[in-house]
């Protein structure tokens, strides 16, 4: 269970980190891409910060990770420097990719009848169609 500090915590590193984020975006001249930051877990001893991006369209969400993760130093600067009268010491920022809207489409579509397993079995494993 989250304490009130660590769901400021949070809060106040999601808000910064999403502004972080979209300003880097900005200065690489990188258009149509949107990253939102859907979650931030902060570890009970303020050591460590998980953080969950969403990023549109999927399909640049590896490329998108790989270079925010090369960036991930200077981004825990940029927010350290906007926190520095709120905290005392930085969590270490971890960054992952928050692919859930994908799999609820994916539900979607299924609920839909389209990627239907029953009527194409060829959608799933070899070890589930059995």
């Amino acid at each position: 269970m989250e304490t009130n500090r660590q769901k400021k915590i949070s809060g106040l590193l999601q808000q910064d980190l999403a502004e972080v984020i979209q300003q880097i975006l900005r200065d690489a001249g990188t258009h149509n891409i949107v990253v939102s930051v859907t979650k931030v877990r902060v570890t009970p001893d303020l050591l460590q910060a998980k953080a969950y991006l969403s990023i549109f369209p999927p399909s640049k969400a590896e490329p998108v990770m790989t270079e925010i993760q090369s960036l991930r130093k200077s981004i825990k600067h940029a927010i350290a420097l906007r926190t520095k009268q709120q905290l005392r010491r930085m969590p270490d920022l971890l960054l992952f990719n928050d692919d859930s809207i994908e799999y609820i489409n994916d539900i979607e579509e299924a609920f839909k009848g389209k990627n239907n397993p029953i009527k194409n079995p060829d959608l799933l494993d070899d070890s589930k169609k059995r």
